[in-house]
Formats: C-alpha cells, sequence, structure tokens
C-alpha cells in the first residue's frame, strides 16, 4: 500500500532524510519512530505530497508521490503535528466542509460526516464550536478530519503530542480501532505509543533508517537487559557467591536496601527471555532468607531503541 525507495531530501549541504526504504502492508499499522530531527516529518509531507523530494520514489495505493499528486491525495488521510482546523465552525460544519473540498459526493456527504463523528466518538460534540473544545477533542476532530473521506492510507504525525495520559490513551484506541480497514502509518518519538499501537516498527535516526521489525522481534533480540529484581533479608553472603554460577545469568549486583540495614536488593541480569524466578525463590528460601519481593525485568522498547542508537553513533 505504500511502497518508498531510496528517498532523500536535501536542503542545500543538509540532508534530513537519505536513501529511505520501507513498505507498509495493506491494513498495518506502522509506527515511525525517531529522536526528533530524524526525518519524521520530512517523509511525511513527502509521502503527503506537501514537499517534492529530492531523489528517490513514493508510491501510495499505486501512485507516484510525484507524478500522481492529486490522485495520492485523494488516497490518504493526513493529519499533521498541528491539526488543521477551522476554529470558528462546529465540529459538524467542518467535517462537511472538508468532505466537500475531499469530493465526496453530495448524496454520502451526511453519511460519511456521521460516520467519522460517530467513530471518533464526537457524537457529543458534533454542534460545538472547534475553539471550544480541549486539545483531546481537536486532535479527534484532526483523526476524523483525516478520515471522512474513507482513505484507504491514514498519515498521522505525532498524533498524541501534548495530550494528557488519558486523552492519549483515547486516541491511541482510536487508532487502533482503524486498523485493517485502514493502512495507518504514524511517526512519533514517544516508545510506549508504538509499543502498544504498531504492528511494526521502523526506526530512523539521522536521516536514515536503521531497523524495521515487529516489536516483539525487537525486544527478543536484545539481550543484557531483561532479569529480576529482588528484595531479600537475611545474611546475603550465603547466596552471593551462588547466584553467578546459576546457567543464564549474566550479571549479579546487589545494593544495601534503603529502609533496612538487614535488607537488600538484588538486580540479576540474565539472557533473554529466560526463566528463572522459580530456581532463584527456592534458591533464597532453601538458604533460610526472607523474600519480600521478586519483580521480573523484561527489555522495552525504549532499551532497544537506545541500543540502535548507541550503535549507530560511532558511524557518523
Amino acid at each position: 500500500m505504500i511502497e518508498v525507495e531510496h528517498l532523500s531530501k536535501i536542503y542545500g549541504s543538509t540532508a534530513a532524510i537519505q536513501d529511505v526504504d520501507f513498505s507498509v502492508q495493506a491494513g498495518e499499522i506502522v509506527g515511525f519512530l525517531g529522536p526528533n530531527g530524524a526525518g519524521k516529518t520530512t517523509t511525511m509531507r513527502i509521502l503527503s505530497g506537501y514537499i517534492p523530494a529530492t531523489t528517490g520514489t513514493a508510491r501510495i495505493a499505486g501512485y507516484d508521490v510525484h507524478e500522481q499528486s492529486m490522485q495520492v491525495r485523494r488516497s490518504i488521510g493526513y493529519l499533521p503535528e498541528n491539526p488543521p482546523l477551522y476554529p470558528e465552525m462546529t465540529v459538524e460544519a467542518f467535517l462537511d466542509f472538508v468532505a466537500r473540498i475531499k469530493g465526496v459526493a453530495a448524496g454520502e456527504r451526511k453519511t460519511r460526516v456521521d460516520w467519522a463523528i460517530k467513530r471518533c466518538q464526537l457524537t457529543e460534540k458534533r454542534k460545538v464550536i472547534i475553539r471550544k473544545l480541549s486539545k483531546g477533542y481537536k486532535q479527534r476532530v484532526g483523526i476524523a478530519h483525516a478520515i471522512v473521506h474513507n482513505p484507504p492510507v491514514i498519515i498521522l504525525d505525532e498524533p498524541t503530542v501534548g495530550l494528557d495520559p488519558k486523552q492519549i490513551t483515547e486516541v491511541r484506541d482510536l487508532i487502533k480501532s482503524l486498523a485493517g480497514e485502514h493502512t495507518v502509518i504514524l511517526s512519533t518519538h514517544i516508545l510506549p505509543e508504538v509499543s502498544m499501537t504498531c504492528d511494526r516498527v521502523i526506526i530512523i535516526n539521522k536521516g536514515k533508517v536503521i531497523v524495521t521489525d515487529t516489536p516483539d522481534n525487537l525486544m527478543s533480540q536484545l539481550t543484557g537487559n531483561g532479569g529480576y529484581e529482588l528484595d531479600v533479608a537475611g545474611d546475603i553472603t550465603l547466596i552471593e557467591p551462588i547466584l553467578p554460577t546459576i546457567a543464564g545469568i549474566l550479571k549479579v549486583e546487589v545494593a544495601d536496601h534503603s529502609l533496612n540495614s538487614n535488607r537488600y536488593l538484588i538486580h540479576i541480569t540474565t539472557e533473554s527471555d529466560l526463566e528463572l524466578g522459580q530456581d532463584l525463590a527456592n534458591l533464597i528460601v532453601t538458604q533460610g532468607l526472607g523474600l519480600y519481593e521478586m519483580r521480573r525485568i523484561r527489555p522495552t522498547l525504549e532499551d532497544v531503541f537506545i541500543e540502535l542508537i548507541t550503535e549507530e553513533a560511532p558511524n557518523e
């Protein structure tokens, strides 16, 4: 549904993106992940026809972004970082206006507006003037604006920026509900948003794509960040020399507990996805120590991101 090949955008002597390649299949939600300034917004703007690429090609729904710009624009819904809303219009009037300029037939217009309002949970706000809405509701109106003409592809640039946690959850659930019926590419630098919303991740750094994979695959490939955190009490010397000898344990760190001189915090790093909880609990109990808490620590997408960016740094 989206095919990008060797895409570059050069401003003078500065490359905003360089030789970017990726594809997105129909019905997927793909996260375009990277730090600020990585080239996410530049790529989104090229895909939406807002700016031209310097070199390379991009196709959406089979149409070339440069050569068939109008067909591409009819095939996408684009939500930039700041939604292009008319604050003096009501939600309903604004979406009707958008449907008109996006070429929705007169006989279908009311149906499409009602559908977008319902899908974005704006029914109670349809008669409200946009400037009176909260930021979260404005973001919903922006998404309704992007989907009102029922495009096959939806491009969202930082859709949850500036929202509070409740609003982020609501917008995230809305985006997930679009999967299957629409192909969604979601640009963000918020890592939990990607792992909780997207089927696949494209990580870009300094204008270059450095990895493409599913969140689960990326986290399973990361070693040395998973393990256990234990809160134990008693004679720590009874287990401290034994722990490093257990198969699969890579590292053991012991620190004094801040609340009690007879309690210790033990951080154990293990091989990826290795389950040692029962063995650790048995060891602690049989040695006569008290086990206050055991917490499983798993690598996160943030760990993957930091590791990949760190690996890239020496090559710059």
